[in-house]
C-alpha cells in the first residue's frame, strides 16, 4: 500500500468561504428585492456539493430574493426530470435541505444561433428567472485539451441546455471540436441570457474543496481559464507505468466517462495512452460500477476486461441515452468479462508481453478520483523507494476469496459527500 504525498489544500470552513466570496462579489446589489434567481447544479461527484449550494441559497434568501435550484446536467439522470432530481437528491441537494424549490423539467427555449450556426438552448424555468447563477467544478475535460474544458462554461453551454442542447452541441463538437462549441455557445448564452455570474469549485488531488471562486459574468471566461490552469497543476496521477491497473469501481459520479481518461490514460473510445506526461497503462481491469452512477455504464468501453457483475449492473437504456447524446459510441462497448476477478486477471496478465508472471506490474485504485492511496506490486518497490513523493504504508496480500474475488483494501465510503 502506497500513499502519494500531494499537498493538502482543503478549505477549513467551506460554507464560510462561500459566504465570504458572495459578499465580496455583491451579486444581490444588481437585482431588485423579490427577484427570482435560478441556481444551476450539476451531476458530477463534487465533494461538499450540498455544503456549497446551501449557503448560496441562503445568500439570496437573506438578500430578499426568491432562489430556486434547477438541474444543469444535459442528458444525465437518464434525461428525465425525475431522474435528474434524483441525482441532485443523492448529493444532498433537496428542497428540504437547501431551503428553496428544486425545479426539474426538460423544456428549453432557444437563445438563437452562434456565428458558427450552433443553436443555443436554455432550461425554460431558468430562462424565466431574473438572474441565473451556475455552480460547477472546474477541471480538465476527459476528451480534449484546451484553455476552457469542464466547468462553468460547459455547464452554461451544455448542462443548462438539457438533452436538446447536449445533443446539438455534441453533434457540432464531432465536426468542429467540443472546445470551440463550448466557447461559442457559452459566449452566446452570456450575451443573451440573464447570467449574473457563477461559482467555480476547484478540488485538490485529495478531492478536497481547495478553492471557491465567485465570478461575475463579465469575467467568467478569463477567470475560468486561470482556474483551469491552476487545477491542472494540482492533478493527481498514477505515479508510474503499469502493465495492469485494477480499478474497483467506475461511474458517472466519478467521471463523465466513468473513469477519468487523463488518469487511466485512455480515450473514451478505448484508444491506448493518448495523453502525454501521463503514465502508460497497458491493460485496465474494472471490477464494478458505483451505485451512485445509477446504472450509467458510459466508459465501460475503456476497460480491457471486466466482471459479469458489472455488466449485469449496467442500465443499458440510461447508458444508451448518454452515449448517443455524446456521440462517443465506443464508450458503451462491452469488454471481455468473466465471473471471477481471478479469472479476469489470469487471462489479462497473459496479454501484456511478459513471459514470466512475476514480471507483470500491477497497480490498484478504488477509482480514478482517488489516487492518493493505491496498491502497487512488489516488483515496483525499487521505483517506489526512489520516489520522494511516495510512501509505503504497509504490505497487502493480493489474494482471492473463496468465490475467486479480490477483497478491496480501500474504505467503503461514498465518492461524494
Amino acid at each position: 500500500m502506497v500513499r502519494q504525498k500531494f499537498p493538502d489544500r482543503a478549505i477549513p470552513d467551506v460554507p464560510a468561504e462561500v459566504r465570504k466570496q458572495l459578499a465580496a462579489a455583491d451579486f444581490a446589489g444588481h437585482l431588485k428585492p423579490g427577484s427570482t434567481v435560478a441556481i444551476g447544479a450539476g451531476s458530477r461527484g463534487i465533494h461538499n456539493l450540498a455544503k456549497i449550494v446551501r449557503p448560496v441559497v441562503q445568500y439570496w434568501l437573506e438578500a430578499g430574493m426568491r432562489p430556486f435550484i434547477f438541474p444543469a446536467m444535459g442528458s444525465h439522470g437518464a434525461a428525465t426530470a425525475a431522474g435528474q432530481a434524483d441525482v441532485l437528491a443523492h448529493y444532498g441537494v433537496t428542497e428540504a435541505a437547501m431551503g428553496c424549490p428544486v425545479v426539474s423539467q426538460l423544456e428549453v427555449v432557444s437563445l438563437g444561433k452562434t456565428a458558427e450556426g450552433v443553436e443555443v438552448f436554455l432550461d425554460k424555468a431558468a430562462s424565466q428567472a431574473d438572474a441565473i447563477m451556475p455552480i460547477n467544478r472546474v477541471k480538465w475535460h476527459t476528451d480534449f485539451d484546451g484553455g476552457i474544458e469542464s466547468g462553468l462554461f460547459k455547464m452554461i453551454a451544455i448542462g443548462m441546455g438539457k438533452l436538446v442542447g447536449a445533443k446539438q452541441y455534441h453533434a457540432h463538437g464531432y465536426r468542429v471540436g467540443l472546445e470551440k462549441v463550448i466557447l461559442g455557445a457559452g459566449r452566446h448564452a452570456l450575451k443573451n441570457a440573464k447570467i449574473i455570474g457563477g461559482l467555480a469549485i476547484l478540488e485538490d488531488a485529495y478531492h478536497n474543496t481547495a478553492k471557491l471562486d465567485v465570478i461575475p459574468a463579465a469575467e467568467l471566461e478569463q477567470r475560468e481559464r486561470e482556474d483551469l490552469a491552476l487545477v491542472k497543476s494540482w492533478m493527481g496521477k498514477i505515479p508510474m507505468e503499469l502493465d495492469i491497473l485494477v480499478v474497483d469501481e467506475m461511474g458517472k459520479n466519478i467521471s463523465g466517462t466513468g473513469m477519468d481518461t487523463k488518469v487511466v490514460n485512455r480515450s473514451v473510445i478505448g484508444a491506448y495512452n493518448p495523453w502525454p506526461n501521463t503514465a502508460k497503462i497497458r491493460r485496465i481491469f474494472v471490477r464494478d460500477i458505483s451505485s451512485e452512477s445509477y446504472g450509467n455504464g458510459l466508459g465501460i468501453g475503456m476497460a480491457d476486461m471486466t466482471t459479469n457483475r458489472l455488466v449485469k449492473a449496467v442500465n443499458w437504456e440510461a447508458t444508451a441515452v448518454n452515449v448517443l447524446t455524446s456521440t462517443s459510441l465506443g464508450g458503451a462497448h462491452i469488454p471481455l468479462h468473466y465471473e471471477k476477478d481471478q479469472e479476469c486477471l489470469e487471462r489479462l496478465s497473459a496479454t501484456v508481453g511478459k513471459l514470466e508472471s512475476a514480471e507483470v506490474t500491477y497497480g490498484w485504485i478504488r477509482n480514478s478520483l482517488e489516487v492518493a492511496r493505491l496498491a502497487l506490486s512488489e516488483n515496483l518497490r525499487g521505483q517506489i523507494e526512489s520516489n520522494a513523493q511516495l510512501e509505503i504504508e504497509g504490505e497487502l496480500d493480493f489474494d482471492f476469496d473463496a468465490a475467486g474475488n479480490l477483497a478491496s483494501p480501500f474504505a467503503e465510503q461514498p465518492v461524494s459527500v
